[in-house]
């Protein structure tokens, strides 16, 4: 199961065709949906979880908190709406775009991907691509 909760004016639009991508990419790396919690929130919220939960006294576009079993995909997904919106203009991509990258950043994650060297971030910008790319719009 797929909840998205709102903590900031912003509405995702088209939540079932979403939830249903993200179904598909999950399916596609053999892994089976638990429970996804995504939040939407502003930097202020999200900055009080990154030191608070992280020690780290810096904006983010997206914390996620693992909560998977095995192949079992579980997680709390925090997203500022504020770090996509500038991140979209500093990537010169569209805000819906880099929204969904963030999304299934966050479950990729989960998968198992990494992002902390070059090599696996490599790896993880390409299993972006390739989720966007099944992505209906």
């Amino acid at each position: 199961m797929i909840t998205f909760n709102y903590e900031t004016n912003f509405k995702l639009d088209n939540e079932s065709s979403t939830e249903n991508w993200i179904q598909t990419i999950i399916d596609k790396h053999n892994c089976e949906l638990g429970e996804i919690n995504y939040i939407f929130c502003d930097d202020n919220y999200l900055h009080k979880l990154n030191v608070q939960f992280l020690q780290h006294d810096t904006l983010t576009d997206i914390i996620s908190f693992d909560n998977s079993l095995g192949k079992l995909i579980n997680g709390d997904i925090y997203i500022s709406i504020e770090r996509v919106e500038d991140n979209a203009k500093d990537f010169k991509v569209s805000f819906t775009e880099e929204l969904h990258r963030v999304i299934i950043h966050g479950v990729l994650h989960y998968i198992g991907f990494k992002d902390k060297t070059e090599a696996d971030q490599n790896e993880m910008t390409l299993q972006e691509n390739l989720a966007l790319k099944e992505l209906k719009y």
